[in-house]
């Protein structure tokens, strides 16, 4: 008799499941926080701000949601190797490594500040490779398990329309982002890891507000094939098939989320 297979609901089920968020006191890093701890996911959150953490933390216990979390700067190595021991410590191991935290930085190429760029590659890229490492090192490769969902952006897979934007550092990091989760896909895919990228497009937050103020949210919807910019549920599909086990066969993916923008010539 063939044996049973699970449900769709149980597939997405992440009971059970550990997750770590950077960057996850606001904005895109919170809606993933929200979507894996709704499914029953224990979250912990990281971002550098206590006040923003522990707002954060009160809107997701308020969702019935199960969730620590502990300050730390991405962007620092010594940060970095304590966010990932302590999460160890509290959590026993991470299923779920969310690489949300980032930064953005707008000025024309042959004008771009060198430490606005270094600054820039060690949060986006630096960072993310050094927390992945470890996680990977202490949880995931020992266990045989282990789901990592990088935050990249549809900056990473093009340049700019003349005109628009000039963030030559930002999209080059988002780049680095894509590739490096190519790439890290092939090697730990013999460990049972999946790794796969996010790409959103432009979502109203934080980090983008200057953009939309400066260009007007009804002119970028107008650039947009389904006419809208991303809200606070727009990640949380994709998130939950690359976290789970719905989505076990799949790695080494990019998936932009930007309401048509990436297809368009």
């Amino acid at each position: 008799m063939r044996e049973a297979t699970r449900t769709v609901r149980e597939l997405f089920d992440l009971k059970g499941k550990t997750a770590l968020v950077t960057g996850g006191s606001r904005g895109l890093g919170l809606q993933l926080a929200e979507a894996l701890g709704e499914q029953g996911a224990r979250v912990m959150l990281s971002a550098r701000k206590t006040g923003e953490l522990e707002e954060a933390k009160a809107h997701l216990l308020a969702r019935g949601i199960d969730v620590e979390y502990l300050c730390a700067d991405a962007a620092r190595d010594a940060d970095i190797v304590r966010l990932a021991d302590e999460t160890l410590a509290v959590f026993g191991r991470v299923d779920i490594l969310v690489n949300n935290a980032g930064m953005t930085w707008g000025a024309p190429a042959e004008d771009h500040p060198i430490d606005a760029w270094d600054k820039l590659m060690n949060l986006n890229v630096r960072g993310l490779f050094l927390l992945t490492q470890r996680i990977g090192k202490l949880s995931m490769i020992p266990r045989r398990y282990g789901r990592v969902i990088n935050v990249a952006s549809i900056a990473g897979l093009a340049g700019n329309a003349p005109g628009t934007m000039k963030t030559i550092a930002y999209n080059t990091s988002k780049g680095a982002v894509v590739n490096f989760t190519r790439a890290l896909a092939s090697e730990w895919g013999e460990h049972g890891i999946t790794v796969n990228a996010l790409a959103p497009g432009f979502f109203p937050s934080k980090m983008t507000q200057k953009s939309i103020d400066h260009w007007g949210a009804d002119n970028m919807c107008a650039r947009v094939p389904l006419r809208r910019l991303g809200d606070d549920e727009d990640l949380k599909g994709a998130a939950l098939l690359f976290a789970s086990d719905a989505g076990k066969h799949v790695t080494g993916q990019i998936l932009a989320i930007d309401g048509g923008v990436s297809v368009v010539a």
